[in-house]
């Protein structure tokens, strides 16, 4: 168990070692965040400076999305076996020298694998800090609160992220790699203090290694292989071999946790419906917005010519909707439940993407833009929030690591599936090269596709709304060994 840090009355007040905890975890989600979305903006600077091919310039972004997404779910589980203090300290600190090497690298190999560390860093500081706050704070409106402060600085992060970008590329874009070393030290710094110190996980069964390298090895080729799959091609015979190897790891895999004793991935977790529906939810939601930010900055900078800073610019209103309404969101799950929550965020995330399929070769922001942006940031704020309290609620503390690197799991694989689905529906016309027009034709059906997969998270969020009407909703799932006699409220739906 994590040592308390609640006062007598934490649903009144927060001490300050509280806030000082919660702030430091906030730090390094921010920096997660706003490391994915910096790199974006400085692309063709580091291509110029580097002289490097669109081909390796890719690995730029999709080594961290390699590292990050393919060892998420060792790094949540190392958390719940090795101490979430010890395995957030090392991964932050590995995180702020990986950062300064980034920014002074003059190869493209070198950037490549700075940014493959960096994500493999993040991929044991977000589920390792996201489970310190959930063994921190009390189930309830406390923890609520938090989580949404929480998932507010990680929206925030990323749309920052393109602001800062933009103006830091004006200076260089070793910039962008260098800002969150200093931020990174000082976060850790601060977490030396004060992240409360929690015990390793007595396992009986040991430490599932066979689950430990089928998992991982699962996750990295199947996160290759959608990232290399357009340049490839989706029916090439190596893009559907290593699809295949992927799905024969992910079934040894299974195999093995349905064995182990101590697994690393604890399948019965997912005989909850709502657990189910908060990872699929994820996946939806942040493969959305993945896609669509791609779309809306190739719109704005090459149909409209649009600088990188008023590029960054147009997103900001939605990140600031996020920012102004962190401390509001927890009271509203209170009051609403998470289904109905989630439900309302994905019906305005569908609208604002349908509402952006207006656009044209002339700027219309107020009419267009602006209103989609609020819109999205509007369903940001309902929805990521919701998804992170749905996924950890009810779930032990030995198994908060867990529980959590599946969640951002979920996300990153599904920002990984998607975005490389809409790619493909972007360029399957052939057009991208023509007139302007023709370039804006092809993005029609990948906004359109991307409106259809927020579609899919407002249907899978939908029987959570029939549960909670039928009866309080409880996510807790039994642990143990065999079979118990009762089954407790909530782990089937």
């Amino acid at each position: 168990m994590t040592t308390p840090l609640n006062s007598p009355a934490p649903q009144d007040r927060w001490s300050p070692r509280l806030w000082g905890t919660l702030l430091v975890l906030c730090a390094a989600m921010f920096l997660d965040a706003l490391d994915v979305s910096m790199v974006g903006v400085a692309l063709p600077s580091i291509a110029t400076d580097l002289g490097l091919s669109t081909a390796t310039l890719q690995w730029i972004v999709s080594g961290y999305i390699l590292g990050y997404g393919g060892l998420l779910l060792l790094g949540g589980r190392a958390a719940d076996l090795l101490g979430r203090r010890r395995v957030f300290l090392i991964a932050l600190a590995v995180f702020a020298l990986a950062s300064l090497l980034g920014g002074l690298v003059d190869s493209g190999p070198l950037l490549i694998a700075s940014r493959f560390i960096k994500g493999l860093s993040a991929a044991f500081t977000a589920p390792a800090g996201l489970s310190i706050i959930t063994t921190t704070f009390k189930e309830g409106p406390q923890r609520n609160r938090a989580l949404s402060i929480y998932t507010t600085c990680a929206a925030t992060g990323f749309s920052m992220g393109l602001v800062l970008s933009g103006l830091l590329t004006e200076l260089s874009w070793r910039w962008t790699m260098l800002l969150p070393a200093p931020v990174a030290l000082i976060a850790l710094a601060f977490a030396l203090k004060l992240i409360p110190h929690s015990a390793r996980e007595q396992g009986r069964g040991g430490y599932d290694l066979p689950g430990a390298v089928t998992g991982t090895a699962a996750m990295l080729l199947l996160v290759f292989t959608v990232v290399q799959a357009p340049e490839a091609g989706w029916g090439s015979a190596r893009t559907l071999l290593s699809f295949l190897g992927a799905a024969l790891l992910l079934a040894a895999f299974v195999a093995i946790e349905r064995r182990s004793a101590s697994p690393l991935v604890r399948l019965g977790v997912l005989r909850s419906g709502s657990q189910v529906r908060a990872q699929l939810g994820a996946a939806a939601f942040f493969g959305s917005y993945v896609a669509f930010q791609f779309i809306v900055t190739q719109y704005m900078q090459a149909l409209l010519h649009w600088s990188a800073l008023q590029t960054a610019l147009a997103f900001l209103p939605a990140g600031l909707l996020v920012a102004l309404s962190s401390t509001k969101i927890g009271a509203v799950v209170d009051r609403f439940g998470t289904p109905r929550v989630i439900a309302a965020g994905f019906t305005l995330l569908v609208v604002g993407y349908a509402l952006f399929l207006r656009i044209s070769l002339t700027p219309q922001y107020a009419a267009v833009i602006l209103p989609s942006m609020l819109l999205i940031g509007a369903a940001c704020a309902l929805v990521f929030p919701s998804l992170n309290i749905q996924a950890t609620n009810g779930v032990a503390d030995d198994e908060q690591g867990m529980v959590s690197g599946l969640l951002n799991t979920s996300i990153q694989v599904g920002g990984a599936i998607f975005l490389a689905v809409v790619t493909a529906v972007i360029t399957a016309g052939g057009h991208t090269g023509g007139s302007p027009q023709a370039v804006l034709d092809s993005f029609r059906p990948g906004l359109a596709v991307v409106a259809v997969i927020a579609l899919a998270g407002l249907l899978i969020t939908l029987p959570g709304l029939r549960t909670r009407r039928s009866r309080p909703e409880s996510l807790i799932v039994a642990k143990s060994e065999t079979r118990p006699a009762q089954e407790p409220v909530g782990a089937r739906d």
